[in-house]
């Protein structure tokens, strides 16, 4: 009973997935991912209270995806861990191409609505306090210069949203890894000793 309540859970989200990607976030009805999946509005409503808390699901599930992405690639030093970083870059843009116009879509009407805006914005304080504590790592280790650690932070998202969305929009418009490497060394010349 276990398993085929998960099956049913996964078609749910690869049929949402599929329905967002397409239609856009907006435009995606719960009953035309019901049809999609398979599955009655009831099935959707025992797993999901709401479009949006699929929605939700969704994007978390991306970025558990990065942070696992992240981790695999720390290496001894921060510089050195930053770096490695840069190469996660083409897994990023691949995996959330498709989802661009239902990402835009759906931080259009978090600017709208207030529920939807602090589930939006946790991702980027996430990513900001993570990112922090890595620099205040480097600044303990020696690898870069005292600075402050929350300035820091907000730059390499700033880089990061800034590259992903410029990926996204122009894929063939640069080499996006090598903007990213090079974009982090020119981050590191300033953080550096």
């Amino acid at each position: 009973m276990q398993q085929r309540s998960e099956e049913t859970r996964a078609r749910i989200l690869e049929a949402a997935l599929r329905r967002f990607a397409v239609q856009g976030y907006n435009a995606a009805s719960i009953d035309q991912i019901c049809t999609e999946a398979g599955v009655s509005k009831g099935a959707f409503y025992h797993h999901f209270p709401s479009k949006q808390a699929i929605f939700l699901e969704l994007l978390n599930g991306w970025l558990d995806t990065i942070n696992a992405g992240f981790e695999a690639v720390r290496q001894g030093t921060v510089p050195e861990t930053l770096m490695a970083m840069t190469g996660t870059l083409p897994a990023i843009f691949a995996s959330a191409g498709d989802q661009l116009p239902m990402f835009l879509e759906f931080w259009l009407q978090a600017s709208r609505e207030e529920q939807i805006w602090e589930a939006s914005i946790a991702p980027y304080r996430h990513y900001r306090d993570y990112f922090a504590e890595l620099v205040q790592q480097g600044i303990q280790e020696g690898s870069l210069a005292p600075t402050d650690p929350r300035i820091a932070a907000h730059m390499i998202v700033s880089l990061a949203v800034g590259l992903l969305l410029q990926g996204l929009i122009d894929p063939n418009g640069a080499d996006w890894e090598q903007v990213g490497r090079e974009s982090i060394q020119v981050i590191l010349k300033g953080l550096g000793k």
